[in-house]
């Protein structure tokens, strides 16, 4: 694969470095005296010099003093470990609330010099052309942003409604961009067994083309439909919650994603599979999925997860190789990403030790972009084209009587007032999984009500592209609040979700995202406590990710104060609507039973 992500490819230097590693010409960076972590062998070499010209690697060993000239810059790493720069591997930027030049703001520093992104949220809302400005945003960065088409636009067809539509012909064209390296991630599993035309041709096209289709295979089998989905061409996947399905997509030669977001906590579960160090690792990864602008601010991006890995007991080598040569590998860019060779790129960071992983110094292309935590480019400000900041077209006006929850039959039939068995949603801190609750309810009036008491919330999911006016209505458990909860981001449709026990609270929450543009907020007892304004697409603020992360810790204390004790509640609530992971999700078309991929109802029979 051609990589037009580095600054100079390597048939138009390779002469160059060939000379520099002679001492023929001086370098244009030397880095002395490192350990060497060698991803390639997994060994630590003591006493390392690395050189450096034309942004690639041109020697690596004991003294690169014969590469030194008049005009080299000489770094003393002082004994530092040299790791080549993090790669995540599956990742989608909208989840950090900003656009691609901030997220690269925020990570940078933190030792990753590489993402494979997946913009399914805004293609979700704005299609391609949302996608292109992406990327036009990412190009500003030194940070080698990665395109992975978003292929299920909409997630799950037929039982929601898109801000817009991606199929074969929009990937295809894809593929031919200059920063496309292959295809987000086919949550359509059930259409790629199914033999969907759209969903096999999206990944015939991306075969066809020389690149990596990603996966989601999120159910827990292990069987003839994980090898039916692997035989398809998909070669990676981050949907693995058990040990069983990480260690049977990688002894089917898939990639292993293993998973550490801000809410997506799938590495205590995973690494202890891994870690005893009896099986080979090269078919796994650590990857991000979804991370919130104060996880990166706070804790960090890839260097987190490397922490956490080796925590849990993981060779820190080999968790460098998994953030690094292994993710590399999986886009067929090795020969370019992921290890500190020559020829390779020079994407290279300095830690102080392999436990705490602070980085020191960060370098991509040879040039230094981060020194003691903070990025040392400048950006101008990014100005989002209007078509992406006015997306909230709710069909009908949202008042508190919008939030009655008439109790019917599978008819439509208005139910007697009396005891009634009632689907609801649990949600799981830290899982993706969600739960099928049938639960005892009385109607009254013909109407069920929230029931705080056992934390029984209302949840609505509002179309917010088309102005349709539809909505669907359900329960949901697990999130302990009083109050009322809403946001425009809502995977994988980012409709507007609204949950609470009150209506007059839910209604208020709504109208304040509607007036704003789209966001987060938090009402109690007729009162906004806490807002994030996302005026792009609903999904990304206008502001440095710094203030971001500020507004999103004030509305994260909120929720502790309404009474929610989980990690990251923002990214659990936007996950409600994700009608393609089990069990049940609520969707603008009402709910989805996630294991059948059929519509229920709210009163079951």
């Amino acid at each position: 694969m051609i990589n037009t992500f580095c600054k100079t490819p390597l048939w138009e230097c390779h002469g160059t470095l060939v000379k520099v590693a002679q001492g023929i010409e001086p370098a244009d960076l030397v880095i002395r005296d490192c350990r060497w972590i060698n991803v390639n062998t997994a060994e630590v070499i003591e006493g390392t010099d690395i050189a450096v010209a034309a942004g690639r690697i041109a020697y690596v060993g004991p003294s690169a003093e014969h590469c030194i000239g008049p005009d080299t810059e000489v770094v003393d790493a002082a004994g530092a470990f040299a790791t080549p720069g993090l790669l995540d591997g599956h990742m989608h930027v909208e989840s950090a609330m900003v656009g691609v030049s901030e997220y690269a703001r925020a990570v940078i520093p933190h030792g990753t010099t590489g993402i494979y992104m997946d913009p399914h949220e805004v293609a979700n809302v704005r299609g391609l052309r949302g996608v292109s400005v992406m990327m036009d945003d990412a190009r500003r960065t030194p940070l080698k942003a990665m395109l992975t088409t978003p292929s299920c636009v909409p997630a799950v067809p037929g039982f929601e409604d898109t801000g817009a539509s991606i199929d074969v012909r929009d990937v295809e064209e894809t593929m031919a961009w200059d920063c496309c390296v292959g295809l987000g991630e086919m949550m359509n599993f059930p259409g790629v067994l199914a033999g969907d035309e759209n969903a096999l041709g999206e990944v015939a096209a991306t075969l066809a083309d020389g690149k990596t289709v990603t996966g989601h295979y999120a159910v827990p089998e292990t069987d003839r439909g994980l090898n039916a989905y692997i035989a398809s061409g998909v070669s990676a996947c981050h949907e693995s919650v058990r040990p069983e399905d990480a260690l049977a997509k990688m002894r089917l030669g898939m990639y292993a994603q293993l998973r550490g977001g801000s809410a997506w906590c799938n590495l205590p579960d995973l690494v202890p599979a891994v870690a005893d160090g009896s099986l080979d690792t090269r078919f796994c990864c650590i990857v991000t999925d979804d991370n919130h602008p104060h996880t990166l601010m706070a804790d960090g991006h890839m260097d987190r997860n490397l922490r956490e890995a080796v925590a849990l007991g993981l060779d820190p080598v080999t968790a460098v190789q998994m953030c690094t040569i292994n993710t590399a590998t999986c886009f067929g860019q090795q020969s370019d990403l992921g290890s500190i060779a020559p020829g390779k790129c020079a994407d290279i960071v300095l830690w102080e030790d392999l436990t705490d992983f602070r980085a020191l110094k960060v370098w991509i292309d040879g040039e230094l972009v981060a020194d003691a935590g903070a990025v040392t480019f400048e950006l101008d400000e990014f100005s989002w084209p209007d078509f992406m900041t006015a997306t909230m077209n709710v069909g009908s006006e949202i008042t508190p009587e919008s939030f009655a929850v008439p109790a019917r039959d599978a008819h439509g039939e208005t139910l007697p007032d009396g005891p009634v068995t009632v689907r609801a949603i649990e949600v799981t801190p830290g899982q993706t999984i969600t739960k099928e609750l049938l639960v005892p309810m009385e109607v009254r009036d013909g109407l069920l009500e929230a029931d705080r008491e056992r934390d029984l919330l209302k949840a609505f999911v509002f179309e917010r592209h088309h102005a349709t006016g539809t909505w669907g209505s359900g329960f949901v458990r697990g999130f302990g609040v009083h109050g009322a909860l809403a946001q425009t981001v809502g995977h994988d449709a980012h409709n507007l979700v609204v949950i609470g026990d009150n209506d007059g609270d839910m209604a208020l929450a709504a109208n304040t995202l509607i007036s704003c543009g789209g966001g987060e907020v938090a009402v109690v007892d007729g009162e906004v406590k806490g807002l994030v304004e996302l005026p792009a697409c609903g999904l990304m603020s206008d502001k440095h990710v710094a203030e971001v992360s500020d507004e999103v810790g004030a509305l994260e204390r909120v929720w502790e104060e309404m009474g929610c004790q989980m990690p990251s509640p923002f990214m659990t609530l936007s996950g409600i609507s994700l009608a393609c992971i089990p069990e049940l999700r609520l969707t603008n078309q009402g709910y989805v039973d996630c294991r059948t991929f059929c519509s229920v109802p709210l009163v079951c029979e």
